[in-house]
């Protein structure tokens, strides 16, 4: 996404819009309701933003950005922990987050289902998301000198994305928990 310099109306209508978007669907929310709470003019929001789409593209890379932020910190407050059990750090950052930011599931996921032109400016930010975990996966993977680490993190991945779904649907009591278990049984192999 491009960088736009944020002015106060900015950050609250991308405060607002990031809310409503994740709590109700992108498509179920119109930028008069966002414009509306968040205390500026239709106007100001397309001054700002340009569009609908373009709002919904900074949404999401905001909120990769705190997802990228957050994971980092848990894994980095892990520096005394042997290198391959910082991988499953991931699995209790992503823990944390879905008790706190994610009770409808991944956001982007959630925005993947809803924008089905491949140009909408948000599929990019959620394809970035992804190769970004994937990336990090990878790097710590070879911190850790784990044979093989891009097999190693691509199914780290996998039972990531399972996890974060399963457990948003409530069907496996402890998702994230069982998918840390065998992340580990993956990682001593």
């Amino acid at each position: 996404m491009d960088e736009l310099t944020m002015t106060p109306a900015a950050e609250r209508v991308l405060e607002v819009a990031g809310r409503l978007f994740y709590e109700n669907g992108i498509h179920a929310v119109g930028v008069e309701s966002i414009a509306t709470e968040a205390g500026v003019t239709k106007k100001t929001l397309y001054d700002r933003f340009g569009s609908k789409d373009t709002l919904v593209g900074h949404y999401l890379a905001r909120r990769d950005e705190r997802w990228r932020e957050h994971v980092v910190s848990v894994v980095e407050r892990g520096t005394r922990v042997p290198p391959a059990r910082r991988l499953l750090l991931v699995f209790d950052a992503l823990e944390e987050w879905m008790s706190t930011e994610n009770p409808r599931g991944c956001a982007f996921v959630n925005a993947q289902a809803e924008l089905t032109d491949a140009a909408h400016p948000g599929r990019e930010v959620i394809r970035e998301q992804k190769l970004w975990m994937l990336d990090y996966l990878r790097t710590l993977a070879k911190d850790a000198r784990l044979r093989n680490p891009r097999r190693v993190a691509t199914s780290l991945l996998v039972l990531l994305e399972g996890a974060t779904v399963t457990a948003s649907f409530g069907v496996v009591p402890g998702a994230i928990g069982n998918a840390k278990e065998i992340a580990r049984q993956l990682i001593e192999h």
